[in-house]
């Protein structure tokens, strides 16, 4: 059995002699964002997370205090250059699943802990089994809740045209106003697919910010258009994984190329980005593809150039990079390719 880039990972940082303890976190300007779609749902695994899993996430995050905050409050306090708690975590949800209110609040209103759900408009009240009705998301907005944008139909942006995707954001921005009264502010990507000129309309339309799938702490110094966070499901949920998320910080990089996820003509892509810092040992960092394990890095003083094995397959390819420190916590930054159909070939 081929092992994936996040089991790979995970492997390496626990192999390494680090005591990781709650108490060698600092306060800082970052933030960890967590995703979810489903809770305690028999269907597609890759989104669904176990109530079980989903029970001891929450516990972990109230026990050892973490400081969950509403996501939109973390962004603005980045945004700024405000400090955040140190711990500072973020919940997110993306699509508007029927769990989502019937498992996922319940236990949050326990646990006292926001979040935001990303909703696609026209999958709400589209089936009473699947997704949530739209007199449903009303209880959870005067509950309190955030709602985040997510386009109307659910569609892959990045492939598609400007003027569908202009038709999606309208659409569901009228759809939003009429159902809640509001149109949200906060953007997600479907499927975390983006390109420089999906990210520009997104803003150019008047969000403030916008999500993607792709792994990664945030801070100040973040691409509020295409921001990481970690994607929580029955196979990526377990407690040494939500654990070591937890205790990531942002690998500290600029001049990152290419500019867009978008794949179009040269695959495989040359991924590259200096690390922006005189101290650190950048010796220990190591990259992996979720298609063909890890990378093998080229380094130019602080200059990190990554170049993938074989053509990128059309759909997401995932590249993460990951660095220990000291402290026993983890540099991380994740990105995410995005590979039309039929566009697989070198130029």
């Amino acid at each position: 059995m081929r092992l994936t880039s996040y089991s790979i990972i995970i492997f390496i940082i626990t192999s390494f002699n680090f005591l990781i303890t709650s108490n060698s976190l600092v306060a800082g300007d970052t933030a960890v964002i967590l995703m979810y779609h489903r809770f305690g749902e028999t269907t597609y695994p890759s989104t669904n997370v176990r109530l079980k899993q989903f029970d001891r996430h929450l516990a972990e995050l109230r026990d050892k205090n973490y400081n969950v905050l509403p996501v939109r409050k973390i962004i603005s306090k980045l945004k700024v250059g405000d400090s955040l708690p140190e711990k500072t975590v973020g919940i997110t949800i993306d699509d508007g699943y029927k769990s989502v209110f019937t498992e996922a609040w319940p236990r949050f209103r326990k646990f006292n802990f926001p979040f935001t759900v990303f909703i696609s408009t026209a999958l709400i009240g589209k089936s009473s089994k699947k997704y949530m009705s739209w007199e449903q998301l009303r209880i959870l907005k005067g509950a309190g809740v955030d709602i985040g944008a997510h386009t109307n139909t659910h569609n892959h942006m990045a492939t598609s045209s400007r003027s569908i995707n202009i038709r999606e954001i309208l659409t569901s921005n009228e759809k939003y106003l009429t159902e809640i009264g509001a149109i949200p502010d906060i953007f997600a990507y479907p499927y975390g697919e983006s390109s420089t000129e999906v990210q520009n309309l997104v803003k150019k339309l008047g969000y403030k910010s916008a999500f993607g799938q792709h792994s990664g702490p945030i801070d100040k110094k973040s691409d509020f258009f295409n921001m990481p966070r970690y994607a929580l499901n029955e196979n990526y949920g377990d407690m040494r994984r939500f654990r070591l998320v937890l205790r990531t910080i942002p690998l500290p990089i600029t001049e990152l190329v290419p500019k867009s996820p978008l794949v179009l003509n040269n695959n495989p892509p040359s991924l590259g980005f200096t690390i922006n810092s005189e101290t650190l040992k950048f010796n220990s960092l190591s990259c992996f593809s979720s298609r063909t394990g890890k990378l093998q890095l080229e380094r130019l003083g602080r200059r990190i150039e990554i170049r993938m094995p074989k053509l990128l397959p059309s759909g997401r390819t995932r590249v993460n990079c990951t660095m220990p420190r000291e402290d026993g916590r983890w540099h991380w930054f994740g990105r995410l390719f995005v590979v039309p159909k039929l566009t697989n070939v070198t130029n």
